[in-house]
């Protein structure tokens, strides 16, 4: 076995990306405060083709050297708009179409094992700040709450973390 080059993996460059059809998902990001986690959400968008990125509150927004570190030029790729506030972009998302699926833990939230993606079927997610999570409005205006599954001590995962299973989640059942 041998270790492809980058030369190999037959990227598609920024244009190409831009004219290739996406998985009907945004990312939305609730005051998301550490600008590596934005330059994650940039890098795993782009990796999994989503829609775009719904930038929300303090969320921090490209350029930016520290968001850039992370995301490696997918602020190039990936389509993004910023709202003042979090519940802006939920109403515009809602009037096309989206569901709102809030990452979070709730009453009544669905795990994410559970949770079937359908191809008809367009999908906001909301991934909250760091130590607040989505806030309680956000999640009043959800059509739903899906859960990461957890064992451990610490109940949470960080973000980046976070964005990059749910968005694998819905890549597999949607391709």
């Amino acid at each position: 076995m041998r270790k492809l080059k980058n030369s190999e993996l037959e990227r598609k460059t920024v244009k190409e990306f831009k004219a290739t059809e996406k998985y009907p998902v945004y990312l939305v990001l609730d005051n998301v405060r550490s600008l590596n986690n934005v330059g994650s959400a940039f890098r795993t968008a782009d990796a999994f083709l989503i829609q775009g990125i719904c930038l929300c509150g303090i969320t921090a927004c490209p350029p930016h050297r520290e968001i850039h570190k992370t995301a490696l030029g997918a602020t190039d790729s990936v389509e993004w708009t910023y709202y003042a506030h979090t519940e802006e972009a939920i109403e515009t998302l809602k009037k096309e179409g989206y569901q709102i699926l809030s990452v979070e833990q709730a009453e009544n939230t669905v795990d994410l094992t559970d949770f079937k993606p359908s191809p008809d079927q367009k999908y906001a997610l909301v991934f909250g700040h760091e130590m607040k999570g989505v806030q309680q409005s956000v999640v009043d205006m959800s059509d739903q709450c899906i859960e990461i599954p957890q064992e451990g001590t610490k109940h949470s995962f960080n973000i980046s973390v976070s964005v990059g299973i749910v968005l694998y989640h819905f890549y597999y059942h949607l391709r």
